[in-house]
């Protein structure tokens, strides 16, 4: 099924016009919908708060080294549990987040951050991170992000960091996450 596509009304002696008894034809107007082959049309980073982003981006590596003290104060067991190697690999991953997270600022547009928390969740999960570790991580990012961003800023980064709780969420629910578990209840599944 052929979709129709807008028509813009045009001035009459525009030159963009045909007059053949009553039949009147103008130009189709493509201005809102992009090309069918090239997908949805790119963000624009100047319809939020670029400043703030400009702000996140540039202090990137202070941001990332304070988000993991906040995670591992919240979870004191997160550095027992990840190693020397998990965390130097998380401090990594930070610079990544607090890019998205910029992007969701200066877009104000929480889809980055979904599709970016959607994309870790196997990554975590052969890395053995429990998704809860990185909803703290998430929420770690919240508070941080408090000290760079003004208050009208920091309600974007909080729609987008709670999409990716959202997600995080989720993918905990699937099997193989490495989330501790209850003895009883997995020794009832076992059959033991």
């Amino acid at each position: 099924m052929r979709a129709t596509r807008p028509v813009r009304a045009t001035k009459p002696g525009a030159g963009n016009e045909t007059d053949a008894g009553n039949e009147t034809t103008s130009a189709l107007d493509f201005d809102a919908v992009s090309h069918p082959n090239l997908g949805l049309p790119p963000l624009d980073e100047t319809a939020g708060f670029p400043a703030g982003a400009a702000r996140l981006r540039a202090a990137s590596a202070e941001i990332g080294r304070r988000v993991l003290e906040g995670a591992i104060t919240a979870d004191p067991t997160l550095a027992e549990r990840l190693g020397e190697t998990g965390l130097r690999q998380l401090l990594r991953d930070t610079e990544i987040w607090n890019d998205r997270l910029a992007l969701c600022v200066a877009a104000d547009d929480p889809t980055p951050l979904r599709t970016f928390a959607d994309q870790l969740g196997p990554i975590y999960r052969r890395r053995r991170v429990p998704m809860d570790d990185l909803t703290t991580l998430a929420e770690s990012f919240r508070s941080v992000s408090r000290t760079v961003l003004a208050p009208a800023e920091q309600a974007p980064a909080d729609t987008a960091l709670d999409a990716a709780i959202e997600v995080f969420r989720w993918h905990r629910r699937l099997a193989g996450d490495a989330r501790k578990r209850n003895r009883i209840l997995q020794a009832i599944y076992k059959g033991a």
